[in-house]
């Protein structure tokens, strides 16, 4: 049996149409669009083309792209660079705000700052997994560098009120970056009013290895390198642009574009099918995200009494789900993303995270319900 794979929020598989396209750069037009030959040209081509693709789906220009290895690392850059241009410029303000739920690739480029004399403060979020806008109002002020929310959480799905957020972080004076990388693709989202924002391909049904930050023209002050080599991506990131990977991510948010609408009917009904199942078994869960309020196809859902590692043990290699908690170096702590929701620890050990995908059946879905059913029975 074929194991059914409902783990998107991890990494969706790679749309056929971007694996295509991706082929023949790794032999048949092999080139490094950094060389000044003819496959440099036509890989330096290839690598511009994307660029435009994927501007096109976040309504921006291009050359506010910058391609970097993955959502990780353009947080990096767009926090701790932004910080170190604030240090050279001169500019004074020195408070960077994130929610408490953000990714942790934010919070330890955040906590990274504090001994240059930044204060780093988490804004709190509501039990439905939102940022508190009311008490981030009251932590923003005019020493406020950057505000840093995340625009759909990794682990539960929530839709952060990102409008709202911009509008109290311009009110200050205060910079603005979007962790995008669970939206990009799975809602209508454009970045013409955010400084930075962050993308990752392999969240959009594009490769593994590959992401990029936007990096508004319009903004005040533009973030310095945290690496240095040759000077590529306008001497932000340094590094060969690995033009498979990039051709393959420009496919994939063209791609996404175009079925933007479809897939998230797609993703909603196969959610709503999942759990409509799940009540059909009389399997007893909670929903810890409503729907209203989350992206199409998640699911965070905690069964009570059962613990998450050993329902997505039982369920072996049936169904690939994860868990509401983190792994850390192969130790299992407490999700902070749900403590600081105010879940409890029991709570969150119950908890798993689905995802369902452009790829994902009916009959999948329905499947996976009774798998979940059983592995919790057992």
């Amino acid at each position: 049996m074929n194991q059914i794979y409902l783990d998107g929020h991890s990494t969706t598989p790679l749309a056929p149409e971007a694996l295509e396209a991706m082929t023949p750069w790794w032999h048949a037009q092999t080139g490094n669009p950094h060389s000044p030959h003819f496959r440099g040209m036509l890989a330096s081509q290839a690598v511009e083309s994307a660029r435009a693709e994927l501007a096109e789906l976040i309504s921006a220009d291009s050359q506010e792209l910058v391609f970097t290895s993955g959502a990780t690392e353009a947080n990096n850059i767009a926090i701790r660079g932004t910080a170190f241009a604030a240090l050279e410029s001169g500019f004074d303000r020195r408070r960077i705000i994130v929610s408490a739920i953000e990714h942790k690739s934010v919070l330890a480029s955040a906590a990274s700052l504090k001994g240059l004399g930044f204060q780093v403060v988490e804004a709190p979020v509501t039990r439905q997994g939102l940022v508190d806008l009311e008490r981030l109002a009251g932590l923003i002020d005019d020493q406020t560098l950057m505000v840093s929310v995340m625009a759909v959480n990794n682990e539960v799905g929530s839709i952060q009120p990102i409008a709202r957020v911009v509008e109290l972080a311009r009110a200050a004076g205060a910079l603005v970056h979007v962790d995008a990388a669970q939206a990009v693709g799975k809602l209508p989202l454009g970045f013409t009013d955010f400084d930075l924002a962050s993308i990752s391909s392999h969240k959009v049904y594009g490769p593994m290895g590959i992401g990029a930050l936007f990096i508004s023209s319009a903004s005040s002050l533009r973030p310095l390198p945290v690496q240095f080599g040759g000077g590529q991506e306008s001497g932000l990131r340094p590094g060969t642009v690995p033009t498979p990977l990039v051709v393959g991510f420009g496919v994939a948010a063209r791609v996404a574009r175009e079925r933007l609408i479809v897939d998230c009917a797609h993703a909603a009904g196969l959610a709503a099918s999942l759990l409509d199942e799940l009540r059909l078994l009389q399997t007893k869960f909670l929903e810890n995200v409503p729907e209203t309020i989350r992206v199409p196809g998640s699911i965070s859902i905690r069964f009570p009494g059962q613990n998450a590692m050993s329902i997505i043990g039982r369920a072996g290699h049936r169904l690939a789900i994860s868990e509401g908690s983190a792994c850390n170096s192969g130790q299992i702590n407490e999700s902070h993303v749900l403590s600081a929701m105010g879940y409890t620890t029991q709570e969150a050990s119950e908890t798993v995270r689905i995802y369902c995908s452009r790829f994902n059946t009916q009959h999948e879905v329905i499947e996976a319900a009774r798998i979940l059913s059983e592995s919790i029975r057992d």
